[in-house]
C-alpha cells in the first residue's frame, strides 16, 4: 500500500497551501499538477520547482521522484502566450500576480521592459505530450466513440473533415514547444492521442497510432506553411526565396533548433521592428559602459533577444564583429541569461549540480578503464591528491572524462606560464579554455586567470576556474549557434544530454555506452 505524503505548495508572494496526498506522490508531474489544482482551486498553465536540499534553492521539477513527504514546491505560472494557437503569433506580459511567484532564473526568460514584451517559449518538449481538447462537436463524438469502445470493443472512423480538425489542434499544440518535431516526438503526440481516445486506434498497424504519426507529420507541414506565409520567424528564416539570395545556405539546409532549444528565432516583441530593435541596440552600447547599471542592460538585453537571435542564425558573424556589436553578452551573467531564455534550463547552477551528482559514479568508470587511455585518467586524477578542493575534482573529472570518450582534454583546456609568450598560440586557437597558472605556484593555489577564446578571439577572461569556464562555454555555444568541433563532438555531446539532459533521448553509441554505465551500474 502507498504511503500517503503531505506536500507544501507556494502559490504566490504570502500565498501557500498544504495538499494531502492518501495514495503517495502521484508517478508523474502531469498528475500531481492536476491535483495541486483540485485542492488549491487554481486553474490555468503552471509548471513547478520544488526545494532542492543540495542547493538550498527552487529547481524545476521534472520528475516526482525528486521530491519526498513534506517537500515544497512552488508554483510557477506560465504567461497566456501558451494557451494561444501560436507562439509566433501570440504576445503576453506576465500580470503582476503572476511576476511575484517567478523565481529570478525565470524572470531572466519571462520578463520585460513595460515597453515591450515577449513571445517566447516557456516549456521545453514535455515528457508526456498534453492532447488538447478539441472544437465541442468533435469532443463530443470521441466521448461517446470512446463508451462505445469501452463497452463493445467498437473503433471509430472519424469523417475526413473530423480528422482534419483533429490533427489541426494537435499541430497547434505542437507548435507551441517546437517548430520541428523530430520521428520520436511525433509518435509521442500521436502515441498521446489515441491513450486518451483509445476509439481512435488503428486497427491495422502494431503501434495502434502508426496512421496517426503519418497524417500529422503532413499536417504539421502544411500548418508551417501557412505560418510561413503569415510571417512568423522561426519559419521565414527557411524560405526558399531568402535561401536563394543567401550563397552560404544550401536550399536544403534547414535552420532549426537541434540541440533542444525552445526559443530558437523567435518573432520580434510586439510593436518592435528591425529598425527599432538597432537602436535599442545602439542604447545598450552607451549603458554597458557605466557603473552599476546592471539592471537597465539586463533589460535591454531581454528587448533585444530575438534580434540577436536573428543575427546569429541568418547572418553568422565573426566573434570579433559580433562582439563588437554586443559587448554586454560576453559576461558570465549574461551568457547564463541568454542560454536560459534559448533553452528555458539554468546553465551553471544546472552543470555544477548534475557534475557534482555524476562525480563518484563517474571516478568509479574511470579507474576500470585500461590502457593508454587508463593511464591518462590515472595521471589526471593524481591531482585529487595534491589538492581535494571541489574546483579541482570538477576539472579532474572533466579531463578524464574527455580522455576516457577517447578526445583529447589539451584540443580543449590549454594552460600556460606566461601570456605573452604564449600570444600567438592563443590567436590561433579556434575554440578553446586556457588557464593560466603563475610561475612557482604551489598545486594548492589556484589559477591565475582562466578564460576563453573563439577564432582567436578572447572572448571572457576572469572565469576563476575550469569547471566554471567550461560551463560558460557551453552556455556561449548555444548563444552564438556554434556547431560541435568534430574533435570534441562526444564531449560536449555528454556534457549537453547527460550533464545538462538536453535532448538526451537521442545518443550517439559512446554516449549511449557512458548513459548505461552511470545509471545502471554495470561496467
Amino acid at each position: 500500500m502507498a504511503t500517503s505524503a503531505v506536500l507544501r505548495i507556494i502559490l504566490g508572494e504570502n500565498d501557500s497551501s498544504k495538499i494531502s496526498l492518501p495514495s503517495g506522490i502521484p508517478d508523474s508531474v502531469e498528475e500531481l499538477i492536476s491535483e495541486i489544482k483540485r485542492q488549491c482551486e487554481v486553474s490555468g498553465d503552471f509548471r513547478l520547482q520544488y526545494k532542492d536540499i543540495d542547493f538550498d534553492e527552487f529547481i524545476n521539477l521534472k520528475s516526482t521522484s525528486d521530491i519526498q513527504n513534506k517537500a515544497t514546491l512552488k508554483v510557477i505560472y506560465l504567461p497566456s502566450a501558451l494557451s494561444l494557437t501560436s507562439p509566433c503569433l501570440s504576445s503576453v506580459e506576465p500580470s503582476l500576480g503572476e511576476s511575484a511567484s517567478i523565481s529570478s532564473v525565470d524572470t531572466d526568460i519571462l520578463s520585460s521592459s513595460s515597453s515591450s514584451s515577449s513571445s517566447l517559449r516557456c516549456e521545453p518538449w514535455p515528457d508526456v505530450f498534453p492532447v488538447p481538447e478539441f472544437v465541442y462537436d468533435v469532443e463530443l463524438q470521441l466521448q461517446r466513440a470512446n463508451t462505445d469502445f469501452q463497452n463493445n470493443g467498437i473503433l471509430f472512423s472519424p469523417s475526413p473533415r473530423m480528422k482534419s480538425d483533429i490533427l489541426e489542434s494537435l499541430a497547434s499544440q505542437i507548435i507551441k514547444y517546437k517548430a520541428y518535431p523530430c520521428n520520436a516526438e511525433f509518435d509521442a503526440v500521436a502515441e498521446a492521442l489515441v491513450k486518451k481516445h483509445p476509439c481512435l486506434k488503428e486497427q491495422g498497424s502494431v503501434s495502434g497510432f502508426y496512421g496517426w504519426k503519418i497524417s500529422l507529420k503532413y499536417k504539421m507541414a502544411n500548418y508551417r506553411t501557412k505560418l510561413r506565409n503569415i510571417g512568423c520567424s522561426e519559419l521565414n528564416v527557411n524560405s526558399f526565396k531568402r535561401k536563394q539570395g543567401d550563397p552560404r545556405t544550401s536550399p536544403n539546409q534547414v535552420k532549426k533548433a537541434r540541440r533542444a532549444e525552445v526559443n530558437y528565432c523567435p518573432d520580434y516583441p510586439t510593436g518592435q521592428s528591425q529598425e527599432s530593435l538597432e537602436e535599442e541596440r545602439l542604447a545598450l552600447l552607451s549603458e554597458v559602459r557605466k557603473s552599476n547599471n546592471q539592471q537597465v542592460v539586463k533589460e535591454k538585453m531581454e528587448k533585444t533577444f530575438a534580434y540577436r537571435r536573428h543575427e546569429v542564425i541568418e547572418e553568422k558573424p565573426f566573434i570579433a564583429e559580433f562582439k563588437r556589436r554586443w559587448p554586454a553578452l560576453f559576461s558570465e551573467h549574461e551568457v547564463e541569461a541568454e542560454f536560459t531564455r534559448i533553452t528555458t534550463v539554468p546553465l551553471r547552477s544546472k552543470f555544477m549540480q548534475q557534475l557534482d551528482h555524476h562525480s563518484t559514479q563517474l571516478m568509479t568508470i574511470f579507474k576500470r578503464k585500461g590502457g593508454a587511455a587508463g593511464q591518462k585518467i590515472r595521471n589526471i586524477m593524481a591531482d585529487l591528491d595534491k589538492n581535494e578542493a571541489v574546483e579541482t575534482r570538477r576539472a579532474c573529472v572533466l579531463k578524464a572524462l574527455m580522455v576516457y570518450l577517447n578526445e583529447d582534454p589539451e584540443n580543449l583546456l590549454r594552460e600556460y606560464m606566461d601570456v605573452e609568450d604564449n600570444q600567438e598560440a592563443m590567436d590561433q586557437t579556434v575554440l578553446g579554455i586556457f588557464a593560466i597558472k603563475m610561475e612557482g605556484a604551489e598545486s594548492t593555489d589556484g589559477l591565475a586567470d582562466v578564460g576563453i577564446i573563439i577564432e582567436g578571439v578572447e572572448v571572457l577572461h576572469d572565469l576563476d576556474n575550469i569547471a566554471n569556464a567550461v560551463a560558460v562555454l557551453f552556455g556561449l555555444m548555444y548563444s552564438l549557434d556554434l556547431s560541435y568541433p568534430t574533435y570534441l563532438k562526444c564531449t560536449f555531446e555528454v556534457l549537453q544530454k547527460l550533464v545538462m539532459e538536453l535532448d538526451g533521448n537521442k545518443l550517439s553509441t559512446k554516449a549511449q555506452v557512458l548513459k548505461n554505465k552511470l545509471f545502471e551500474g554495470t561496467f
